[in-house]
């Protein structure tokens, strides 16, 4: 029997920010994409014309192979990592199994497409456990780092998801976020395992919306057979190759340790005021607070934009999220007006 689709499932933190807010309430790390990248995009705009070439299409697979150490019958490109949950219904599981509290994405487009699947929901400190998945699921998404919680999951823990005949998905969206990139399965070639990884967030592109898949050859092929013509556009084609190329990876890996430093002094202050924070590695931080909403609104008369975590399964209403940003402190100082 599939499973109903929740109206909260399609919440996004977008729909927290209204024009001139300060903004931690959407993961995308910058307001505009550096200006190398404005420029490689703005060279091809007298280009629109014709339809997205081939050989753009192999510049771009190539420039992910290279960075993976892939094949590039291992990559699929994706207009944003959130059409790769789309995609999902295609591979026909049975039933899946999503391990919560996580990206609310793959529980929409799964339930949409009336695929039977449950949520199984880790207990703080969100530990991955295998073994809590039930064994008939042939399907299990995971995020590492798993967003709302921000929890970097082991290598070894996620590859204990595997089964025989089970297909595992790891939401990789945020992965160029943690420095090292530990945990990381996508360089890692395996029969049965999937990972989405996006450039949306690094590079500031969600007007844009790019990123791609890493798998198997057989199972990228059942996944996007179903894909339009031209699924991804000529601008989007020019970012992932720009975004893969070794000079870009070598930024955002510089951008990533300075993240880690913002994070640590972020979590420093948010725990000074008395705020609990959920031990994580991602470029944003959940913590809890005695009335989630009531933080929310006070902060919003303050114009400054947090996430709701209600809408996530596993979490209740003492949860908010916000993405790291030097200007954390603005936001500290408003919640301590109303903490006791």
């Amino acid at each position: 029997m599939a499973s109903p689709l929740r109206a909260a499932a399609r919440y996004h933190g977008d729909q927290a920010v209204a024009p001139g807010m300060l903004d931690f309430a959407v993961n995308v790390r910058a307001d505009a994409p550096p200006s190398w990248l404005v420029d490689r995009l703005a060279a091809r705009l007298t280009e629109l014309g014709p339809y997205p070439r081939s050989s753009d299409v192999e510049r771009a697979v190539a420039a992910v192979t290279r960075r993976h150490r892939r094949d590039a019958a291992e990559v699929a490109l994706l207009a944003g990592a959130s059409e790769g949950f789309s995609l999902l219904a295609d591979l026909r599981p049975r039933r899946a199994a999503l391990i919560a509290p996580s990206f609310t994405e793959p529980e929409a487009a799964l339930a949409a497409a009336e695929v039977p699947f449950e949520h199984v929901v880790l207990e703080p400190p969100y530990t991955l456990i295998a073994d809590a998945v039930p064994e008939e699921a042939d399907l299990v998404v995971i995020g590492n780092p798993t967003n709302p919680t921000g929890v970097l999951h082991t290598r070894e823990q996620v590859l204990a998801l595997r089964r025989p005949g089970r297909i595992v998905v790891v939401d990789e969206a945020f992965a160029d976020g943690v420095a090292g990139e530990p945990g990381s399965l996508a360089a890692e070639a395996l029969p049965d395992v999937v990972v989405l990884r996006s450039l949306t967030k690094t590079w500031a592109l969600a007007g844009l919306r790019v990123g791609y898949a890493l798998g198997p050859a057989d199972v990228l092929a059942r996944l996007t057979a179903r894909r339009p013509h031209w699924p991804v556009g000529t601008l989007q084609l020019e970012a992932i190759a720009a975004c893969s190329a070794p000079e870009a990876v070598a930024e955002a890996a510089c951008a990533a340790r300075r993240l880690l430093e913002v994070r640590a002094a972020m979590v420093a202050g948010l725990t000074s005021i008395g705020v609990h924070v959920v031990t994580g590695s991602a470029p944003f931080v959940l913590f809890g607070v005695p009335d989630a909403d009531l933080m929310r609104k006070h902060l919003d008369g303050r114009g400054i934009a947090v996430r709701r975590c209600d809408t996530f399964v596993g979490l209740d209403g003492q949860f908010l999220r916000a993405a790291v940003r030097p200007e954390w402190p603005t936001l500290v100082e408003a919640m301590a007006e109303v903490l006791p």
